[in-house]
């Protein structure tokens, strides 16, 4: 999979923002930066500078690199070529939401009112349905997508679990979206819930298809030693 400074220059604009809003920060910040806020919204854990302000953008810059790189050892590289759009949307959201998140803890770090149970959950809820909404283009690879046994041994398994798989997360980022806007932690643990049996029922569902695939294959290593 080849990179191109055209698509990717918004991913790196973004982690060089916040590097240097860290740099631009650091001499003002407070030494007790919010770093964690419980069910009320309210804060409940601090951190110093480093944490508050650096941590963030490394953790960002890490995960791009790792979305970026993986997939130059992955034994099914060549058909990344495929869903090259797709694997961009997923690796900008990711950090976009990074970037979003690092700008709420700067507000709360200024003194500006934060509606964090309103703030994460739409901010996870929008991540979760932008990848749902591509999750149909991914193609069978080792590290992106939704990797059961039977995914990996059947096209046709892996092809109709993501196209569910993207309902799924669809779905359940409304739905968190929602509950952040409605600020009901009732709302928000029925969606976690729901969300887990979507999973359960994917995984399911994934070897179903399997099972009726009469071009599956036994997975890379599992045939038995002669």
């Amino acid at each position: 999979m080849k990179l191109s400074w055209r698509t990717e220059w918004p991913i790196w604009a973004l982690i060089l923002g916040m590097f240097l809003l860290a740099a631009t920060s650091w001499s003002a910040a407070p030494d007790r930066i919010p770093t964690h806020w419980g069910w009320n919204g309210q804060v409940d854990r601090y951190g110093g500078k480093f944490e508050g302000l650096v941590l963030l953008p490394i953790i960002a810059t890490v995960v791009y690199l790792l979305l970026t790189f993986l997939p130059r050892v992955d034994p099914g590289r060549a058909n990344y070529e495929q869903f090259v759009g797709a694997y961009l949307m997923i690796r900008a959201s990711v950090v976009t939401m990074m970037a979003a998140i690092y700008g709420v803890i700067h507000l709360a770090m200024r003194g500006h009112a934060v509606r964090i149970e309103t703030v994460v959950p739409f901010l996870v809820g929008g991540l979760l349905t932008i990848v749902g909404s591509v999750l149909g283009k991914i193609r069978p690879n080792w590290f992106v997508g939704v990797r059961t046994p039977w995914t990996l041994s059947s096209k046709l398994s892996w092809t109709k679990t993501h196209r569910a798989a993207g309902w799924v997360f669809v779905v359940l980022g409304l739905s968190l979206m929602a509950s952040g806007v409605s600020r009901s932690r009732a709302a928000f643990i029925a969606t976690i819930g729901v969300g887990a049996i979507g999973v359960i029922g994917t995984t399911i569902y994934s070897y179903l298809v399997w099972r009726r695939d009469p071009d599956r294959i036994p997975p890379a290593g599992t045939l038995p030693a002669e």
